[in-house]
């Protein structure tokens, strides 16, 4: 008999690669006394992912303005450094020297905290996330839970910054800015509840760990490849899209009705932190999407889990961000009013539809034979199907499509 392939004698528990950030982690944490290597441990695990995320944020912003740049047909940065590479550090130093104005009649605390609270509500999400088989920073029975429950709470921060700022621009933009992320956070937490059911658990390790496994080696049994998952996907992504302030949701800094939003009195470092804070937030919205419904760190066929965990979990991560900025090149902003209808007259319902579409599959779990097994793929499928047909048409009914008209 020919000899098994190498990656079918490795064990991935075992692998040396799948353990090398445990072996740093206790080589660093050996260092410091007994009753010290907890403190060290947790305080490690922060600084990686204050630095690693704060890397990957200079990098994205350098990486987008490159695929918007190739988008519309010019180069991007290219002058900084080799090819434009050193220009993330160029911003960086140029926010940091920029004066810091803040308004006379603002109000200092606030104005100061706003973006302090914001880009630290926005790590806090980086906590529960399973990177790999044995890199979870924190390991919560209700990790989903405090994951959305630390989001909901960056709202706080943005009307901080418009009430502080003492300027109408600003709090109109805030409060704009806060009826977007309200409506648009039911159909987010409404297309995690089936995932949730389903797995039967709130622990990000728990979701992942029931989409282990492949049919016939190749064909994973990750959410999204299942009616609801698909479904909730893409509701999931659309909600994202919005909560982050990414187009073509960005209306909170719409510069031809409210200047720069919430942002409009801010200068310096401290606008930078706003916007390291929306990538952050983007980056542990797609990380949780990716743990959600993409099978988190589970390699995508059964012979290429020699691979290590955690490079599956950030390559579906980076796939992710891709589309993201795939998006704001390609579609243009929507009115506020088109905004609101949109989540709640067609993703709220979806979402709902789909919470029922999801129990109707867990019900229907043992049917057996080819033949039940097909009718339960064709139900699925309509169900999901069928309301997105008919709510697609009632939201565009006297809207589209349209009819332009141009003068002789």
């Amino acid at each position: 008999m020919p000899p098994a392939p190498i990656f079918a004698t490795l064990d991935p528990d075992r692998a040396f690669l799948e353990r090398a950030p445990l072996l740093v982690r206790d080589f660093v944490t050996g260092l410091f006394p007994p009753s010290l290597q907890w403190l060290a441990g947790n305080l490690l695990a922060v600084v990686v992912i204050v630095l690693f995320f704060a890397s990957l944020f200079a990098l994205l912003t350098l990486a987008e303005r490159k695929i918007l740049g190739r988008i519309q047909n010019r180069p991007g940065p290219n002058r900084t450094g080799p090819a434009g590479l050193l220009q993330p550090l160029a911003d960086a130093v140029k926010t940091l020297v920029k004066e810091d104005i803040v308004p006379r009649a603002a109000d200092q605390v606030l104005h100061f905290l706003a973006p302090v609270v914001l880009v630290s509500l926005a790590l806090m999400a980086f906590a529960v996330l399973p990177y790999g088989r044995h890199l979870v920073p924190v390991e919560l029975d209700a990790a989903v839970l405090y994951f959305f429950a630390a989001g909901a709470a960056t709202e706080l921060a943005v009307f901080m910054a418009g009430w502080a700022s003492r300027n109408k621009y600003s709090l109109l933009a805030a409060m704009r800015a806060l009826a977007q992320l309200i409506s648009y956070e039911l159909p987010l937490l409404l297309s995690v509840v089936p995932v949730v059911m389903l797995a039967g658990t709130l622990s990000t390790t728990g979701i992942v760990a029931a989409q282990a496994g492949w049919t016939y080696g190749v064909i994973p049994h990750w959410h999204v490849l299942t009616p609801w998952g698909a479904a909730g996907f893409l509701l999931f992504f659309v909600s994202a899209l919005a909560e982050s302030n990414r187009s073509p949701f960005d209306l909170p800094e719409a510069e031809s009705e409210l200047i720069a939003g919430h942002l409009t009195e801010y200068s310096g470092f401290k606008y930078a932190l706003f916007f390291m804070a929306e990538y952050f937030g983007m980056t542990a919205l797609c990380g949780m999407g990716v743990t959600l419904f993409l099978g988190g760190w589970q390699a995508p066929c059964a012979f290429l889990e020699f691979i290590p965990s955690y490079a599956w979990f950030f390559a579906k991560l980076l796939l992710l961000l891709g589309v993201f900025m795939w998006i704001r090149g390609t579609l243009p902003r929507l009115r506020i009013d088109q905004l609101t209808r949109f989540a709640w007259k067609f993703l709220v319902p979806l979402a709902l539809i789909n919470l029922g579409t999801a129990a109707f599959w867990q019900l229907s779990a043992g049917w057996s034979g080819p033949a039940l097994q097909l009718a339960r793929w064709l139900v699925a499928l309509a169900l999901v199907a069928g309301p997105f047909t008919l709510l697609g048409r009632r939201l565009s009914a006297g809207v589209a499509p349209r009819t332009y008209r141009y003068a002789a």
